[in-house]
């Protein structure tokens, strides 16, 4: 196990990923437990689309694809917030919509411009290998802005996932909350897609959370175990990866299904369900 540890880390990119990885899979456990909660779990599939897109645009103009990424994506997800508060359009129905609206338009815009290529694998599956200095540094700077927003506004995201109501009685802004969780999430899938790809990134935000209801019943375990299981299997599927050269992002997945189906037996056994 250390040496296998040490030969991953002997890598350049390896080290480049596991950092940013980390950051995210920490990021995507927190907010995965609101999102899933809430019901809002898909939008995290969705945003992922629209993410893809506006790496395609950015692409096809020779821009640089995070920051082009970014505010494309915050909006998408006030837009979808917007919608499914306001509008008569179910929320799901929004969010397939808007995803399935923004994968044609880039798999249009690679194929007019760079071709049906290996870009497009890249990006929709993820790449290790496609992440430059620069994009750890921009990553590693938007994570941090996560995690520190995410513990600053801690107790009143736990009253807005719970209770919008009696959050709203106490004074709480609702709305602006529910923003903040949205701006959170947006910023994570865009930093994620390069590592897990537009297919994948959601599944870093469903199944850690998903595994640790099953066993956890407190919001305040469920976060950390959450936040643990998420970082694990990150690791363990990054040395899966690399020990049996199969791609990055769907080792991962595969070693999250497989402690949610862990997690879900435990459960059973524990509360006889």
């Amino acid at each position: 196990m250390f040496d296998l540890l040490q030969n991953l880390f002997s890598y350049t990119f390896i080290t480049r990923a596991m950092i940013i990885g980390v950051l995210v899979s920490l990021c995507a456990a927190l907010l995965g437990v609101s999102l899933v909660l809430k019901r809002y779990s898909m939008i995290g599939d969705g945003l992922s689309h629209v993410s893809f897109g506006a790496l395609s645009i950015a692409v096809a103009f020779g821009w640089a694809p995070l920051p082009v990424s970014v505010p494309i994506v915050v909006a998408a997800a006030f837009f979808l917030l917007r919608i499914s508060e306001n509008s008569k359009v179910k929320s799901d129905a929004a969010i397939a919509l808007i995803s399935s609206s923004a994968l044609a338009i880039g798999v249009a815009v690679m194929s007019l411009t760079s071709g049906m290529n290996t870009d497009v694998c890249n990006y929709l599956f993820g790449n290790i290998l496609a992440m430059s200095n620069t994009d750890v540094y921009i990553s590693v700077a938007l994570s941090v802005i996560v995690l520190v927003l995410y513990i600053l506004f801690y107790n009143r995201i736990f009253a807005v996932t719970f209770d919008e109501n009696f959050a709203k009685a106490t004074g709480t802004k609702v709305g602006y909350y529910n923003m903040l969780i949205s701006f959170l999430t947006a910023i994570m899938i865009v930093v994620g897609m390069r590592l897990m790809g537009a297919m994948l990134i959601s599944s870093l935000i469903i199944f850690p959370a998903l595994s640790s209801m099953q066993v956890f019943k407190s919001f305040r375990k469920v976060i950390f175990s959450s936040a643990i299981l998420s970082v694990v299997c990150f690791i363990v599927g990054m040395m899966i990866s690399f020990y049996f050269d199969t791609p990055t992002g769907a080792s991962i997945v595969i070693v999250n299904l497989i402690v949610f189906l862990g997690f879900t037996v435990s459960g059973k056994i524990i509360y006889g369900k």
